[in-house]
């Protein structure tokens, strides 16, 4: 494992963390009266293009997982239409376990579907991009001892790392403390938002520090 590859990891997710910083404060010089939490909704929607977009644009520029093989267009068109399908399965299957785990079902419906949707772009687009619309190379990734690069790790650590601030952040929701953020679901977006940026940060510090004992097979 070489420092420079850890560096680059370092630098990718240090744009990742940009565009959210950009997903916040470039909205408000062409929207009045925005702010995360008088217009949750729209930052949702504005954080999740950017960061897509800046997560798409990393993988072309860095390619993590470069294949020597030359694909064809229509294999490029048919692997986009099926990420495209994976992240919108994804959304669903967000909605559906937050309305399991007592979201409203009919009442702030839109609010509860994009909470889904911004999950979903800080953890099915990653895979996306890396992994792509690959089952067997997701399973393979999450398991034990299933990684193959540091890029493979860092999707772990960014991913689980998402999900627990997402937890953490339902915990304030029926508190009575009567504050703007309790407000289903600012405080779970909020939450899932620091876990992605917190996994970003921990994920090539981890790397780098334990680069020694950490050994890759190869695919």
């Amino acid at each position: 494992m070489k420092d420079t590859d850890i560096k680059r990891l370092l630098y990718t997710h240090l744009l990742c963390i940009f565009s959210i910083i950009l997903s916040i404060f470039i909205p408000s010089f062409f929207l009045e009266n925005f702010s995360i939490l008088e217009t949750h909704l729209t930052w949702l929607c504005i954080c999740s293009v950017f960061v897509t977009a800046v997560n798409l644009v990393l993988y072309l520029v860095v390619k993590p997982n470069a294949s020597s093989k030359r694909s064809s267009l229509s294999y490029k068109v048919t692997r986009f239409l099926k990420c495209c399908i994976y992240f919108l399965m994804s959304c669903f299957f967000f909605h559906v376990i937050f309305v399991l785990y007592g979201a409203p079902l009919i009442e702030l419906m839109l609010e509860t579907f994009l909470f889904a949707v911004i999950l979903s772009t800080f953890t099915t687009v990653p895979c996306l991009c890396l992994l792509g619309p690959n089952i067997k190379a997701w399973l393979r990734v999450f398991s034990r001892n299933g990684v193959t690069s540091i890029w493979e790790n860092s999707l772990q650590i960014t991913t689980i790392s998402s999900f627990i601030g997402t937890w953490l952040g339902a915990f304030p929701i029926p508190l009575d403390w009567e504050r703007p953020w309790q407000v289903w679901p600012i405080s779970c977006t909020l939450g899932a938002t620091f876990g992605y940026v917190a996994g970003l940060v921990i994920s090539p510090l981890w790397i780098y520090w334990n680069r020694k004992q950490l050994t890759y097979k190869n695919n």
